[in-house]
This record gives structure tokens, C-alpha cells and sequence, in this order.
């Protein structure tokens, strides 16, 4: 390898994309043009960035599988970027194996956090996690060091647990000072921000309340009765009732405990739970029978009792508080707005994919918040894409932290 390129190679990983051009700009060998490209997408111009590496990609010969892999997993990062989310990773795991056959550790690694972007960005949580496991941040450069720590953090706030988030970002900030890129540090600052903003919301029988980072591990580490949410499940301890596949189920526990200690009217659990705006004999037939399937289920947490006028819920333990988790919000436009608040363009298709919904449910969503002016789009048909508009926010909640968590139900 030159020197011109071994000074651009450099240079890119200092995140100085305009110093990498200045020694590369004129050249069109394969070495250059992928360094070019590379330069191109750290400067934001996406689209030229990609002609350039698989132009690169192509120049390189068969016996090149090493640069061919890198332009592969540099084009894969270009997708990300771009919110491309649609594209399998297959093809980028094919890219680092063969990275790793070659024993360039570095990139493979590189590769491996891009995966774990993208299980990421489609909510595939644990998964996420297992594949961070893989790689070894001992021996990464400081710049991917911070980087595995921000997607460390990431998990941890998706999990809500905010000891494993502070500690994360404690060592992302380190890794980045260390790295002395500018916007690696400032994206880990910006990060601390969320520490300190509200995540969710808490029903008590004192009524709602925003609740931090901290006040919801709290609660879940408490012997309180939580109706969870975010995971669709009713936990107390380390005893959970997973309720993923029984939405009806899961939704007339949320009602039961939002008006604990008190009972729900009959009328209001099937209007809420049914949506029965005029219930009949067989409304009240299948709530009985949900009542009872409900009733064996959390038979070790709670007593679902019948009242005179309806049910209610009772902990086994009769000082146990009841708690609901929950979002700010728990409409599709809001989790789409969280999703577009990353400021970057996404198509329909993308968000469908994050969210584990249809593209027509996108569509809706996004035409409601497009009428309220808290989302824009560029272009049209097939090459529309959809941004958060600049003044957009969502009742102060941190929007990451609305971002979603595929449950257990594929």
C-alpha cells in the first residue's frame, strides 16, 4: 500500500473525511476509490459514497476477498445510515466471516457492530446482545471502543436498566476522549443527556407520574405487582407471567391494576377491552371466560376477584403495591415519531420493518403526523422517504426510549 493511501486510511480513521480526499481525490484505483467512498459518507453524500465502493469492489481482483469484504461491510454501514433496513444481513455476515478467515479481527469486529445496529434498529433486543457478547472490546482502537459501549448503552436503555446504561456511557466517554473525534465525544455526551430525562410513565394509586431512568429500575427491583407495558407482561420480582400472545388478557390486567385499589365497572372493562360500544350477552360471556383464563394465570402474583359492579385485581400479599409501566404513549404514531427522531430520511418499508407492522399501519401513522406538521417527506412514490420535522417532539419523553422491543410473538 502507498503512502497517499496509508495517509487517507489514516485520516479516515481520525474522522478527517476532507484530509482523506485532499490525498485520494484524483486517483481511480480500487484502493482509492473505496477510500473515497468511505470519505464521501462520513461527509453525508450517501448515494455517491455507494457507486463509489462497489465501483471499488468490482476493481478489485479475485484474489482480493479482503478488500472485496470491506467495501461490502462499508457499503452495509452506507445502508444503515440510510435507514436501508429492508437489505438482509446475510450478506454482511458472508463479509465477515470472511474478514475473520483472513485474520483481520479489526473490521470483522466492525461488522459484527454493524449487525448489531441493525438487530437494533428492527428490535431485536436480545438478540443484539448475544451478538455484542461476541466481540472482545479490549482490543478494539479507542473510536470502536466507544462505539461498542454506545450500542451497550443502547441495550441497557431498551432494557430500562440504568445502572448497566450509566456505566456503559461512563465508558464510551472514556473510549471517545481517548479517540479525540469530535462528534464520537459529542454523540456520548448527548447520550448522558437521557440519563436525567423522563422514560416513562407510572400509574399509582396516588394516579400518573413521569418517572427517570432510575426511578423505573426502582420500581421494577421493588416487591410492587408491575403491569408491564413496554414487555406486554405482569411481574413481581423475578417471577414473570409473560402476556405477549394475550393482548386481551394483557389488557384488561392493565385496566384491573390502573384502578387498583378500587374495581372496573363491567361496561367500562368491555368498552375498553372489546371495544364494545354497545355490549350484549355474548360480550359478557367471553369476559367471563377471559376473567378465568386470567384469573390461573397470575394465580401466584394476584386474585382476580368479581365485585358487585365488575373485578378487580388484588396482590397475594395484601402490602404489595400495584404499578403500571408504561410509555408515554401507546399509539403507533408516537413510536414512529421516536423512530424518525434520529434525523435521518426512512422509507415506509424500513419503518414497517422496525416496527413489526404493516406498511399501510405506517402510512396511517405517518399521515396523521404529517397533518399535525411533526413529520415532513422527500420525494415521491417508490423514492419518498419521511424525516421528523425540526420542531417535533413528544411530551418531552426522550425518544429513543419509545423506540420498540419485538415481543415474543413471531
Amino acid at each position: 500500500m502507498d503512502s497517499l493511501i496509508t495517509a487517507a486510511a489514516l485520516a479516515l480513521s481520525a474522522g478527517d473525511a476532507l484530509g482523506a480526499l485532499q490525498r485520494v481525490a484524483l486517483r481511480d484505483d480500487p484502493p482509492a476509490l473505496a477510500l473515497r467512498g468511505i470519505a464521501m459518507a462520513q461527509l453525508g453524500e450517501l448515494a455517491r459514497a455507494k457507486e463509489l465502493l462497489r465501483k471499488a469492489a468490482r476493481g478489485f481482483g479475485p484474489r482480493e476477498a479482503v478488500a472485496r469484504a470491506r467495501c461490502v461491510v462499508a457499503e452495509a454501514e452506507i445502508a444503515l445510515a440510510s435507514r436501508d433496513l429492508v437489505r438482509s444481513p446475510a450478506t454482511l455476515r458472508e463479509a465477515r466471516a470472511t474478514l475473520e478467515a483472513h485474520g483481520d479481527r479489526i473490521n470483522a469486529a466492525h461488522a459484527r457492530q454493524l449487525e448489531v445496529r441493525w438487530l437494533l434498529l428492527t428490535g431485536h433486543v436480545d438478540e443484539a446482545a448475544r451478538a455484542l457478547e461476541a466481540i472482545a472490546p479490549p482490543g478494539l482502537p479507542p473510536a470502536m471502543g466507544a462505539v461498542h459501549e454506545l450500542l451497550a448503552a443502547d441495550i441497557a436503555m431498551r432494557r430500562l436498566r440504568a445502572k448497566d446504561l450509566r456505566a456503559a456511557l461512563e465508558r464510551a466517554r472514556t473510549a471517545a476522549t481517548r479517540a479525540r473525534i469530535p462528534s464520537l465525544l459529542a454523540e456520548t455526551e448527548k447520550a448522558f443527556r437521557i440519563l436525567d430525562q423522563p422514560v416513562a410513565r407510572l400509574f399509582t394509586r396516588r394516579g400518573p407520574r413521569v418517572a427517570s431512568f432510575a426511578e423505573v429500575e426502582a420500581v421494577l427491583a421493588s416487591k410492587a405487582l408491575v403491569i408491564d407495558a413496554w414487555r406486554h407482561a405482569v411481574r413481581q420480582g423475578r417471577t414473570v407471567v409473560e402476556l405477549a400472545r394475550r393482548p386481551v388478557l394483557f389488557g384488561i390486567a392493565r385496566a384491573l391494576a390502573e384502578a387498583w385499589p378500587d374495581d372496573v365497572a363491567r361496561e367500562d372493562l368491555l368498552s375498553r377491552v372489546f371495544g364494545a360500544k354497545r355490549p350484549n350477552e355474548s360480550h359478557r360471556v367471553r369476559l367471563r371466560v377471559e376473567m378465568g383464563r386470567l384469573r390461573r394465570l397470575l394465580a401466584e402474583l394476584a386474585e382476580v376477584r368479581a365485585t358487585a359492579r365488575g373485578f378487580g385485581l388484588s396482590p397475594q400479599q395484601p402490602t404489595r403495591e400495584v404499578v403500571v409501566l408504561a410509555r408515554d404513549t401507546d399509539g403507533d404514531d408516537t413510536v414512529v415519531l421516536a423512530l424518525l427522531s434520529d434525523g435521518e430520511s426512512w422509507s415506509t418499508s424500513s419503518l414497517a420493518l422496525a416496527l413489526g407492522t404493516s406498511q399501510r399501519t405506517v402510512q396511517r401513522a405517518l399521515g396523521t403526523l404529517a397533518a399535525a406538521g411533526k413529520v415532513q417527506s422527500l420525494g415521491s412514490a417508490r423514492a419518498r422517504r419521511w424525516t421528523a420535522s425540526p420542531l417535533a417532539g413528544i411530551a418531552g419523553f426522550t425518544p429513543p426510549l419509545l423506540l420498540p422491543v419485538r415481543l415474543p410473538i413471531d
